[in-house]
């Protein structure tokens, strides 16, 4: 007997060490493909509204949920999940509605200050939702002194390192009279929001939805508080159709914008689900490395600084590195998993769900998939569609009116791919996309 009960317990741990792992791998995905989403934002630069732009942007992002993500499991699926969990619904859509004016006050923000210093001021976002994670979903409880100083502390590392870099973005604002401390303030408060955003996450995934159930709705809460955003601020609808196709040109890389953001958010769901928001954020939180990489690289933000400048670039990267590192290690010990299980049992008993299913989710299982039928040939149909949307806007595209350097495109495009493979082929092999 204490024999079966020790390779009980030993299994128990492998399983959590692997769920850690792929949880920190599709936290660090979640990094790459959320830094390639905001570079769109650059249009600003260009001239374009903030809101429009935004608008866009959670129009491609609606219209990305139906691509990818839809030959993962299928409508059906989906829509058996929302319907067992239907309480989640609200959740979700609030999720969606604050990202979507978190995300307008992120374009704001690039527009006055820059792509480079807007996101180390975004990833203040860490602190509040390691904040939410404790208060209501008891992360970190039980933890012990050593992760517990693990996460803490590779946090703050990843905020100090996201000074570092933000400084070194203020001097190079300060070279060139480009920086606003109303830009600032706007950048924080998006992070306040974005933050706030990972709370319904959470709930979602201690009560056993999948993260591709939870995007559907997530999707249609920002594109229904977008667009009533941009009627209300550009005018109405008339005012807004007409900008829209003045903007027609540029809208194909909006709308890429909007499905790189779509494959970041599920990888930072996976992320959440699997380790929980207190350590996800700060990992995702990484997309500041590739958001600077995409402003230095690529747009030449920083070409001809000075020394000073590239220091505390390459130093403020390596301080955010090895904090994503020292949470990369931070398991969760079982008496901590023991506080997560005692937040998933009061979600259950609240809403009338079976607990053992939900732990069965928890713990990378899909209980639902044996009883809700695969894929139908109207997502093959709606697949379609989605990637005809795309399809017609690159054709009436333009070149992007500001400069980019064609080779770091490409090593960063390289970067994406190998992410979105790597981390998908570990999800379907683990989950099935759970």
């Amino acid at each position: 007997m204490a024999e079966q009960t020790v390779e009980v317990v030993a299994a128990v741990s492998n399983r959590s060490r692997s769920l850690h792992r792929l949880g920190v791998l599709t936290g660090f995905a979640a990094g790459v493909w959320m830094g390639a989403a905001e570079a769109p934002t650059k249009f600003v630069t260009g001239g374009f509204s903030p809101v429009l732009l935004s608008f866009a942007m959670v129009s491609g992002v609606f219209t990305g949920r139906w691509t990818i993500p839809t030959l993962l499991k299928g409508t059906g699926y989906v829509f058996h999940d929302l319907r067992e969990k239907k309480h989640l619904i609200i959740w979700a859509l609030l999720g969606g509605a604050l990202w979507a004016v978190a995300n307008t006050l992120g374009t704001v923000a690039v527009r006055d200050v820059g792509l480079a210093i807007a996101f180390p001021l975004w990833n203040t976002d860490a602190l509040v939702g390691l904040l939410w994670g404790w208060l209501f979903f008891y992360e970190l409880r039980g933890a012990g002194v050593s992760v517990l100083m693990k996460v803490l502390g590779g946090t703050a590392a990843i905020l100090v390192g996201a000074i570092i870099l933000a400084y070194a973005s203020f001097l190079r604002g300060a070279a060139s009279g480009h920086h606003s401390w109303s830009g600032i303030l706007v950048a924080i408060g998006a992070a306040v929001l974005w933050g706030t955003m990972f709370l319904p996450y959470r709930k979602a995934y201690i009560s056993g939805m999948n993260p591709l159930s939870f995007v559907t709705v997530f999707t249609i809460g920002e594109l229904v508080t977008m667009t009533t955003l941009a009627l209300v601020f550009e005018g109405g609808p008339r005012e807004l159709a007409h900008k829209i196709v003045l903007a027609r040109p540029a809208l194909f890389w909006m709308f890429l914008g909007g499905f790189c953001w779509v494959v970041g958010d599920l990888f930072a769901q996976y992320a959440a689900k699997y380790v929980g928001i207190g350590r996800a954020v700060p990992l995702m939180n990484t997309n500041q490395i590739w958001g600077l990489a995409w402003g230095a690289l690529v747009f030449g933000e920083f070409a001809g600084k000075g020394t000073l400048v590239r220091i505390l670039v390459i130093g403020g990267s390596a301080v955010m590195i090895l904090g994503a590192l020292a949470i990369s290690f931070a398991a969760a010990p079982a008496k901590e998993h023991l506080s997560r299980s005692l937040a998933s049992k009061r979600e259950c008993e609240r809403y009338g769900m079976d607990h053992t299913q939900v732990e069965a989710s928890l713990a990378g299982d899909d209980p639902l998939s044996s009883r809700v039928s695969s894929r139908r040939w109207w997502d093959f149909l709606i697949l379609i569609l989605a990637v005809g949307v795309f399809v017609a806007l690159a054709k009436d595209s333009t070149r992007v009116p500001f400069p980019i350097d064609l080779r770091w495109v490409a090593v960063m495009s390289a970067a994406m791919l190998i992410s979105l493979f790597g981390c998908g082929y570990l999800l379907w092999k683990r989950t099935r996309f759970s």
